[in-house]
């Protein structure tokens, strides 16, 4: 089930590399759009982890299993993020995160069919914030 807030706090954590070596963090979101939204009305994301700030090729969505960075989501009109199912932000940062308390910024948009173009940058919501503690 999901939790109100559109950052979850189920599936924050460190991910690692093939090596063994933890090559960033996860965080699973919800959509805010009650409709769910084609991957090509998505916008990039931003997310920042206490003050870092992550962009572009930074952050992949996974959304029905599959991964995509936010460059090819914008030309991918065919595949739906349902307001039912969590999408996982994977964000590079070599290291990752430490253990413990962590305060977690995301901002993204999205467009709407029955708007014009030029309203893209109005749809969005305020940033999401939360503070997630990593185990």
């Amino acid at each position: 089930m999901f939790e109100k807030e559109c950052i979850q706090s189920r599936g924050f954590k460190n991910v690692t590399g093939a090596d063994g070596k933890i090559t960033g963090f996860q965080i699973t979101i919800r959509s805010h759009y009650y409709r769910g939204v084609w991957l090509s009305q998505l916008r990039p994301a931003t997310i920042t982890a206490d003050g870092e700030t992550f962009t572009g090729g930074q952050i992949t969505w996974t959304i029905n299993g599959v991964t995509y960075t936010q460059a090819e989501m914008a030309a991918i009109g065919d595949v739906h993020w349902g307001v039912l199912e969590p999408a996982v932000l994977t964000v590079s940062k070599e290291g990752g995160l430490s253990s413990g308390p962590h305060d977690i910024e995301l901002s993204y948009t999205y467009s709407c069919s029955y708007f014009p173009p030029f309203l893209d940058t109005v749809l969005g919501s305020k940033p999401q914030k939360r503070t997630l503690v990593l185990v």
